[in-house]
C-alpha cells in the first residue's frame, strides 16, 4: 500500500450497509480506528435507518436517502461535539444501521402445556403454536434496550424474548376467555388478533419493535386426551352398545367357524363367545347376567338348582355355566362329547359324553352336517 493510499484509508468517504441477510436487525458500520470525513456520503437504502452514536449517546437518525454529512444535517451530533461554528476536520462516531423490513418466518410455541379449567372436560392441558412477523419501528429504543455495544444483532437474539412475551400473553388471554376446548378451533382468528394487540403493547415502546402479523396455527390437547375423545365419539356413533356387541360376537363366531386350521384355539374362542351370548340372551340363567337392567337385582337360583358346570379348553378353565348354557353350547357344537367338563360331586374331569347329566343332551342334538361331496 502506497503512502497516499494509507493516508486515504484513514478517512471514510462513504457510509453504507449492503444487507445480504433477511434476519439481521441491527448492524454497526465497521469504523474501527478510521474517522468519518467531513462531507462524507451517507447512503441509507429502503428498509433501513441509520443512527449516529457519539461517546455512548444517541445522536441523529437518518431515514432512507443519500446525505452529505455536514453540520446542517448532524444537528444533535454537532451539539454533542461542541461544533458551534461548524467543522472542517474528520470526526469519530459510531453508525448503526437498523433494518426496518419485516421478518416473516418466525415461529412461536408453548414449551409446556397450559393448565386450564374447561367447562365440559374439567381441568385440561393445552398446547399451541403459530407464526409471527417482527419489525423494527424505533431505532433509538432498540439500541438502548437490546443492542447495547453489540456490533450485530440478529432475530435469533430477539426470538427468545418474543416467544416468552407471546406465551405469557396467550396464557393470560386464554385463561380469561374461558372458551370450551371444542370451540377453540372456530376462534383462531379472533384470538390471534387479541394476542397480537397484547404483544404489541409490550414491545413497541419498551423495545422499539412491532409485530405486524401473528397467527395461531394450532391449539391441541394432550395425546391421551385426544384418544379419549376419539373413543367417546365412537361410542356416540355406535348408539346401542348391546346390539353392537352381539353383532361383534356373531362376526367372531363366523370367523372362528371358517378357521378350521385353528384347532383347539378356534374351539375355545367359539365356546367362550357362544356361552357369553347365551349368558346375555338368557338372563337369570347364571349369577353373572350382563343383560340385566342397571340397578335391577338378579333373583337367586332355586335351592334345588344343579351345580354349575366348568369346561376345560386348551388347559384353561371356563365357566361356571348353567345347564341351559351347556345345552346352548352343545346345540352350537361348541361343547362336544370329547370336551372335558366338571361339576360339584365329580371326582375328576370327564368327557362330556361320559357324564350322565350331559349324555342325554347329546342324544337330543342333531348330528353334525356331513362335509360336502368332493
Amino acid at each position: 500500500m502506497g503512502l497516499f493510499d494509507k493516508i486515504r484509508a484513514e478517512f471514510i468517504d462513504i457510509v453504507e450497509w449492503i444487507d445480504d441477510s433477511r434476519h439481521t436487525l441491527v448492524w454497526r458500520f465497521p469504523r474501527y480506528q478510521n474517522e468519518i470525513k467531513n462531507g462524507a456520503q451517507l447512503i441509507v437504502r429502503p428498509g433501513q435507518m441509520a443512527v449516529f452514536v457519539s461517546q455512548g449517546q444517541l445522536a441523529d437518525v437518518f431515514e432512507p436517502g443519500q446525505y452529505e454529512l455536514t453540520t446542517a444535517n448532524l444537528p444533535v451530533l454537532s451539539t454533542l461535539k461542541g461544533w458551534k461554528y461548524g467543522f472542517n476536520s474528520p470526526f469519530k462516531a459510531e453508525v448503526y444501521f437498523v433494518s426496518t423490513r419485516p421478518v416473516t418466518d418466525l415461529k412461536w410455541g408453548v414449551p409446556n402445556p397450559i393448565m386450564l379449567r374447561d367447562p365440559e372436560f374439567g381441568p385440561i392441558r393445552i398446547r399451541a403454536f403459530g407464526t409471527y412477523t417482527l419489525k423494527a419501528m424505533d431505532p433509538k429504543a432498540l439500541l438502548k434496550e437490546i443492542v447495547g455495544t453489540n456490533g450485530e444483532v440478529s432475530t435469533d437474539e430477539v426470538t427468545e424474548l418474543m416467544r416468552s412475551i407471546i406465551v405469557e400473553a396467550f396464557s393470560d388471554m386464554l385463561g380469561k376467555a374461558q372458551i370450551a376446548a371444542l370451540d377453540l378451533a372456530s376462534k383462531y382468528r379472533e384470538l390471534a388478533a387479541q394476542l397480537r394487540l397484547q404483544v404489541v403493547e409490550r414491545i413497541d415502546d419498551e423495545y422499539g419493535l412491532d409485530c405486524p402479523q401473528l397467527f395461531i396455527v394450532n391449539i391441541s390437547l394432550p395425546e391421551e386426551v385426544e384418544q379419549a375423545l376419539d373413543t367417546r365419539t365412537k361410542m356416540s356413533m355406535l348408539g346401542n352398545l348391546d346390539r353392537f356387541q352381539q353383532f361383534q360376537m356373531g362376526e367372531a363366531m363366523t370367523m372362528a367357524a371358517a378357521n378350521q386350521a385353528g384347532g383347539g384355539a378356534a374351539e375355545g374362542l367359539g365356546l367362550g363367545i357362544g356361552l357369553a351370548m347365551a349368558n346375555r340372551m338368557a338372563p337369570g340363567m347364571s349369577g353373572s347376567v350382563s343383560g340385566a337392567a342397571p340397578g335391577q337385582s338378579v333373583p337367586p337360583p332355586p335351592p334345588n338348582t344343579a351345580s354349575p358346570w366348568h369346561v376345560a379348553v386348551n388347559g384353561q378353565t371356563l365357566g361356571p355355566y348353567s345347564l341351559q348354557q351347556m345345552m346352548s353350547g352343545v346345540s352350537r357344537s361348541e361343547v362336544t362329547t370329547e370336551t372335558l367338563v366338571w361339576t360339584a360331586g365329580m371326582p375328576a374331569w370327564l368327557p362330556a359324553g361320559q357324564v350322565p347329566q350331559l349324555a342325554s343332551i347329546f342324544a337330543l342334538s342333531p348330528p353334525a352336517v356331513p362335509p360336502p361331496a368332493p
